[in-house]
């Protein structure tokens, strides 16, 4: 159903009722065809109408078809056949389109159809349509120009045969007999031949090919023929009709069918040939021609017409759009349902040294995970219900033993340091509710006690009192060194020790001897 018509620039538009996926155009276009004399417009020019259908809105990747129905216009002149051909002839139209927008390029529609045996002139059917496509690969718009039409005609590959008779081909001159009804026995193509016997006579034919042979009668009363092509004297330029083809006379009468002289390799197109009879009182005789054609691979350019816009241009323009879907995008980040997961509770204690005992406080660490869509994750330190966990380290001092030197023994200074026991896990699971609300139930584990162990490090004040640490062995004292005896340079200050020590004592002793003797006499 058409809802829309439209002449532009002088061409009739036609556009569909119902925009659709895949909406089109129909431009009404009509041609006037023209050609040279032996193109299938020899005869004037010929009048064609056209629809040329075009795609307005396509997707990146579909293809972008063009197609033209074609039509004779009214009662006005036809394509006929430049000669006579027979079967298998093509006739072939091809358009012109222009591209010109996102990309550049010409489409060219073609389309043929095959012939029946033609005569010269005879009407030449048309395809009742053309196309072409080309491949979209970018979005972006493109404007679509049909442009000229040429219309070919390609011959068949083969042979045509010319009777004597057919006198609107072939043409005589001189005095020529006429001869019909001959004996089947002769052989004659369609049992006729043409016979003189006046030196000069001549028969010819302008023929379309690529070659050309002669068929006539052997016959030991014939002489010899000249030819021509095209006016030239032709390779052989004769053949004598009474002698075999090895040149020995010939003994045979009325031999006919038989293709005495031929000319291949004609470049193709229109020639003439011409038989002569070269000898007076001698039968020089035409029963038939043959005319070659071999294949082509184009058609011959002498018989195409070219067919220009009788309006001015006119253009139909096609929109590309890329296709792709767009994603959505939610500023507010992902949907679904939240999936919380609790570290451990404290997750990292931070130990302050203090005396006599260190301080623990422990940090908090809670994680969500969210999926879609976006969590509201409310997090509880502490379930409901259960009492805060109350951390109370537990400190113990250890006092090292000191390692025997020669130096005094230092006062030792605790540093603390925090052994945390593992904390208690907190799940928490959202219970979804109607309306799309969650409740949070969490469970809590009761926290174990925190116990610190403080390490006591020495230092080395002066010392007050020269010592001698013996190690025990066993239960009692003995004496014996530990295992692993000091080596000697610690034996030896030992020793100096313990001479420093006694020679002190004996010091000490007199001294208190002579207060005591200073006192009795007092």
């Amino acid at each position: 159903m058409i809802s829309a018509l439209g002449l532009v620039g002088g061409a009739l538009v036609v556009l569909p009722s119902v925009p659709a996926g895949a909406n089109s155009a129909e431009l009404v276009v009509d041609y006037s065809c023209t050609g040279g004399p032996t193109s299938v417009a020899s005869h004037g020019p010929v009048s064609l109408t056209t629809r040329v259908s075009v795609p307005t809105t396509l997707t990146v990747g579909q293809p972008l078809n063009v197609q033209w129905a074609l039509g004779y216009k009214g009662d006005a002149a036809r394509f006929g056949s430049p000669d006579y051909f027979a079967a298998g002839g093509k006739a072939t139209v091809t358009g012109n389109v222009q591209l010109s927008g996102v990309w550049n390029g010409i489409l060219q529609p073609s389309g043929s159809v095959e012939q029946a045996e033609l005569g010269k002139d005879e009407i030449l059917k048309l395809p009742e349509s053309i196309s072409d496509s080309a491949h979209t690969n970018r979005a972006g718009k493109l404007r679509v120009t049909p442009q000229q039409l040429f219309v070919d005609f390609t011959p068949p590959k083969g042979e045509d045969v010319v009777n004597d008779d057919d006198f609107a081909r072939v043409k005589y001159a001189g005095a020529w007999e006429d001869l019909n009804d001959q004996p089947r026995n002769n052989n004659d193509y369609h049992y006729d031949i043409h016979r003189t016997v006046d030196k000069g006579a001549k028969a010819e034919l302008t023929f379309t090919g690529t070659g050309i042979e002669y068929v006539a009668q052997r016959d030991y009363r014939a002489g010899r023929v000249l030819f021509y092509i095209d006016g030239q004297p032709a390779t052989p330029a004769s053949v004598d009709a009474s002698k075999n083809t090895n040149g020995t006379p010939s003994n045979d009468a009325n031999k006919g069918g038989q293709t005495l002289w031929r000319f291949h390799g004609l470049k193709y197109g229109k020639h003439l040939v011409q038989v002569v009879n070269d000898e007076q009182d001698k039968w020089a005789q035409l029963d038939a021609f043959r005319v070659i054609t071999d294949e082509l691979v184009e058609a011959p350019q002498e018989h195409r017409a070219t067919c220009t816009l009788v309006s001015a241009p006119v253009s139909v323009d096609v929109t590309i759009s890329s296709g792709s879907t767009p994603t959505p995008t939610n500023s507010e980040g992902p949907v679904g349902t939240p999936t919380c997961t609790p570290v451990s509770y404290p997750a990292t204690p931070t130990c302050t040294p203090g005396s006599p005992t260190p301080t623990c406080t422990p940090t908090p660490t809670r994680t969500c995970t969210p999926t879609t869509p976006p969590p509201t994750c409310t997090s509880t330190p502490y379930p409901t219900g259960c009492p805060s966990p109350t951390i109370t380290p537990t400190c113990r001092v250890v006092t090292p033993t000191p390692t025997p030197t020669g130096t005094p023994p230092v006062t030792p200074t605790p540093t603390p340091t925090c052994v945390v026991s593992p904390s208690p896990t907190t799940s928490t699971t959202p219970t979804p509710t109607q309306g799309g609300t969650s409740t949070t139930t969490s469970t809590a584990t009761p926290k174990p006690t925190l116990t610190v162990t403080a390490t006591v490090t020495p230092t080395r004040p002066t010392p007050t009192a020269p010592q001698v640490v013996i190690t025990p062995s066993g239960g009692a004292q003995t004496g014996e060194a530990p295992e692993g005896s000091p080596s000697g340079p610690g034996l030896i200050g030992a020793g100096a020790a313990m001479v420093l020590g006694s020679a002190w004592g004996g010091v000490a002793l007199k001294r208190r001897r002579a207060a005591h003797a200073r006192g009795g006499q007092d």
